[in-house]
C-alpha cells in the first residue's frame, strides 16, 4: 500500500464523521427550504413551492434584515474591541513581570466556561436587588444599570460578555505568532534607524497578517452564529435589540413552527457570513501584499 492510499485510509474516519454530522444535514437543511413545512400546524405534509420562493421572501423580511445588520453590528464592534485587547495584552506578556504567570493562567479561565454557562454567571451578577454590578455602579459611579430596561444597555451588556468570555482567545493566538517571528527584521529595522511604532506598522503587522486572518476569520464566523450566552442572559430582549439572527432563527423555527421557510433562513444567513468572511479574507490579503511589495 503506497503512502497516498495510507493517508486517505487514515483520513477516512474523520471524513465519514464530517460527512454525517455537516454535509448531510446542510442538504436536508437546503432541500426543506424549498417547502412550506409545518408539522405541527396547518402544513403537516412538506409542500413543495416554486424555486426561491421561501429566500425571495426573505428579502423583504424586515425583521429578518434587522436581525442580519444586529449581528453585523455586533460582529464588528466585539471584534474590534478583542483585537485591540488582545493585542495590547499579547505585547505585554511578551515581557517580563511579577505574577505573569499567575496573570496568564487567570487571564485563559473564561476559555474553559461553556458560552451558556457565560450567560447564566452575567445575569447571576446583573440581577437587580442581588447581583455585585449593578450595586457597584451606582454606588461608585451613580449610575443606574438595569440591562433589561434599555436596548442600549442589553447590547452593550452583550458586548462586554462576548469580550470577556473570548479576548484570551485573541491573546493566546497573538502571543504564539508574535513569539514566532524572526528577529532578523527587527535588528535590520534598528540599525537603519525605525523607531518602535515604524516596526509595529511596517513589520510586526504584515509578519502577522496570517496569523490575524485565522483570528478574525473564527471570531467573526462565532460572533455572528452567536446564540447561547444571549439566549441566557436576555433571550433577545428587551424588544428586538439583542434578537440576533441566530435566535431569530431559533424562533422562526422552533417557536413558529415553520421549519421551510426557517431553513432557507439559515441557508441564507451562512451564505452571508461566507460572503463576510471572503470580503475581510481579500481585503486583509491585499493589504499584506501591498506592504510586501514597500
Amino acid at each position: 500500500m503506497n503512502s497516498s492510499k495510507t493517508a486517505w485510509l487514515l483520513l477516512s474516519p474523520t471524513i465519514v464523521i464530517l460527512i454525517i454530522v455537516g454535509l448531510l444535514p446542510f442538504l436536508y437543511v437546503l432541500y426543506v427550504g424549498f417547502f412550506n413545512w409545518m408539522p405541527l400546524g396547518k402544513n403537516k405534509e412538506m409542500e413543495f413551492i416554486n424555486f426561491g420562493y421561501n429566500y425571495r421572501e426573505l428579502v423583504f423580511d424586515k425583521f429578518f434584515i434587522d436581525s442580519v445588520w444586529r449581528s453585523i453590528r455586533f460582529a464588528i464592534v466585539t471584534l474590534a474591541l478583542e483585537l485591540t485587547l488582545g493585542f495590547l495584552l499579547a505585547l505585554s506578556l511578551l515581557s517580563s513581570f511579577p505574577l505573569k504567570a499567575f496573570f496568564r493562567s487567570v487571564h485563559t479561565l473564561p476559555l474553559v466556561i461553556a458560552p451558556i454557562v457565560v450567560g447564566a454567571i452575567f445575569k447571576l451578577f446583573l440581577v437587580q436587588g442581588l447581583g455585585p454590578i449593578p450595586f457597584l455602579a451606582k454606588e461608585l459611579f451613580g449610575f443606574k444599570l438595569n440591562y433589561m430596561s434599555s436596548e442600549a444597555q442589553a447590547f452593550w451588556t452583550i458586548v462586554v460578555m462576548d469580550v470577556w468570555h473570548w479576548t484570551p482567545f485573541v491573546t493566546l493566538t497573538l502571543l504564539a505568532g508574535l513569539s514566532a517571528l524572526p528577529q532578523d527584521p527587527y535588528e535590520s529595522a534598528k540599525i537603519d534607524g525605525a523607531n518602535n511604532f515604524q516596526i509595529f506598522i511596517y513589520i510586526t503587522i504584515p509578519m502577522l497578517v496570517p496569523v490575524l486572518i485565522v483570528v478574525i476569520f473564527i471570531r467573526m464566523m462565532d460572533s455572528l452564529k452567536i446564540v447561547d450566552e444571549v439566549w441566557m442572559l436576555t433571550a433577545g430582549g428587551p424588544g428586538y435589540s439583542t434578537r440576533f439572527t441566530g435566535i431569530h432563527i431559533w424562533k422562526e423555527v422552533f417557536e413558529k413552527r415553520t421549519y421551510g421557510y426557517g431553513s432557507a433562513m439559515s441557508v441564507l444567513y451562512l451564505y452571508i457570513t461566507i460572503v463576510i468572511c471572503w470580503i475581510l479574507y481579500s481585503v486583509m490579503v491585499s493589504r499584506g501584499k501591498a506592504n510586501e511589495d514597500e
